[in-house]
C-alpha cells in the first residue's frame, strides 16, 4: 500500500472542559481517530517525560539475559506484563515475514504504591516515580474522557460528563491499563532486510479507550492509514513535534474497545511503526500509556443520541476484561500455535 505525505492532526489546548475545546476534540477523533495534547497544564511535566525517557534508555541498554528475567514468557510476569524480546511480537502476522523489529517492556497498574509484577533493578530503583507517572497519565485521560463525553453530549441524568470516568474509576477494581516502554534500534545494512515485510511495528491498532504515546524529537516512523472519500487507503506520516516548541505535545488515540462502546463512531485507526525510508536514522524510543475502563465495566452502548444513530448495537455485551482478552489471543494465538502451544487462561 502505497504512502502519501504527513498528516495534519489538530493540536488542542485542553486547560478547560468547554463545549468548544469538546466538540474539537470529539471532531478530531471522529475523523482521525488521533489528536495532539498541547503538555500546559502540569499533569505531565516535561521533565518528568524526559526521566521517564532515561530510565527506559537505561533498562533496554542492559544485557539481554538480565531483560530475559523478566520476559512476558518467563512465568514471573502476568499474560502482558514483562520484557519482549526482538521480533517476538507481530502485530501484522498475515504480511508480516518476521516480526517487529523492537523490543517492548510491559507494566501493568501499581497498587498501593507498588508494582504488582516483577520489575527489573534499574525500573525498581525508581518505582516511586514509576507510579506518579501512571497516576499522571491517569490524570490526563480522565479529563480527555470529560472532553469526550461533553462532546457525546451524553445526558446528565445518564452521567453527563462522568459517564466515561466513572468506569475508570481505580478504586472499582483493576484494570487491563498498562505502560508500555518501547525500544526501535536501527538496523545495519542486510541483504536479509526486505522493506516490504521487515517493520518496526506492524499495521494495527490500539486494544484500550484511548491511548496516551510520548515521543521524542528527531524520531519519526509513526504512520496512520488514512482515506478521503472516494479515495483508496494510503500510509501517511505523524509529525513528532507538530508545533516545534520545546515541549512535545502529547499524541492521544482512539482504542478499539472506545470505538466498540460507541458502535465505530468514534474512529480506531490502523497504525505501524516504519523505519526512515532513506534506511539512515537514529534509534526510536517511544512510551504508550494504554487506558482500559475496570475489568467488569460492561461494553453497553455509551447511552448518547449520537451513539444511537449509529444504528442497532449488533455487537455482544461483554466485559472490558473480556474485551482485552480477545484482543490478546488474536495477537498472540499464531505464536502459540507455531511452537504447538495452546492458549490458557
Amino acid at each position: 500500500m502505497e504512502s502519501k505525505d504527513t498528516v495534519t492532526l489538530p493540536v488542542l489546548d485542553v486547560n478547560d472542559s468547554d463545549p468548544e475545546t469538546a466538540r474539537s476534540l470529539f471532531d478530531a477523533v471522529s475523523k482521525h481517530g488521533f489528536v495532539y495534547i498541547k503538555n500546559n497544564r502540569g499533569e505531565i511535566p516535561p521533565q518528568d517525560i524526559d526521566e521517564m525517557f532515561g530510565s527506559s534508555k537505561e533498562f533496554f541498554a542492559s544485557p539481554t539475559e538480565s531483560k530475559a528475567k523478566f520476559s512476558v514468557n518467563s512465568g514471573s510476569s502476568g499474560k502482558n506484563s514483562g520484557w519482549f524480546s526482538m521480533n517476538s511480537e507481530t502485530l501484522d502476522p498475515e504480511k508480516q515475514k518476521r516480526g517487529d523489529f523492537k523490543e517492548a517492556f510491559n507494566m501493568s497498574e501499581f497498587k498501593d504504591g507498588k508494582a504488582q509484577q516483577p520489575l527489573p533493578p534499574l525500573l525498581l530503583q525508581n518505582e516511586a516515580r514509576l507510579n506518579t507517572f501512571f497516576a499522571q497519565c491517569h490524570a490526563l485521560c480522565m479529563r480527555i474522557l470529560e472532553l469526550i463525553a461533553i462532546g457525546l453530549e451524553i445526558n446528565t441524568l445518564a452521567g453527563g460528563k462522568d459517564w466515561f470516568t466513572a468506569h475508570h474509576d481505580r478504586s472499582r477494581g483493576s484494570s487491563g491499563t498498562v505502560f508500555r516502554m518501547l525500544f526501535y534500534p536501527t538496523l545495519p545494512k542486510s541483504d536479509a532486510y526486505d522493506q516490504e515485510t521487515d517493520i518496526r511495528a506492524g499495521a494495527h491498532s490500539d486494544y484500550g479507550t484511548i491511548t496516551l504515546l510520548f515521543q521524542k524529537p528527531g524520531q519519526p516512523g509513526l504512520e496512520i492509514l488514512t482515506s478521503e472519500k472516494g479515495e483508496k487507503e494510503v500510509w501517511s506520516a505523524v509529525p513528532v513535534n507538530p508545533t516545534n516548541e520545546a515541549k512535545v505535545p502529547t499524541l492521544v488515540n482512539v482504542g478499539n474497545l472506545l470505538s466498540y462502546w460507541t458502535k465505530g463512531l468514534l474512529k480506531s485507526a490502523v497504525h505501524r511503526v516504519i523505519f526512515p525510508k532513506d534506511g539512515e536514522g537514529e534509534d526510536r524510543y517511544s512510551m504508550a500509556y494504554f487506558l482500559h475502563p475496570v475489568d467488569e465495566a460492561r461494553l453497553e452502548a455509551v447511552p448518547s443520541e449520537k451513539v444511537r444513530k449509529q444504528g442497532k448495537n449488533e455487537s455482544k455485551v461483554i466485559t472490558a476484561k473480556q474485551h482485552l482478552e480477545e484482543r490478546l489471543s488474536v495477537t498472540y494465538a499464531y505464536k502459540l500455535q507455531e511452537k504447538g502451544e495452546a492458549l490458557s487462561d
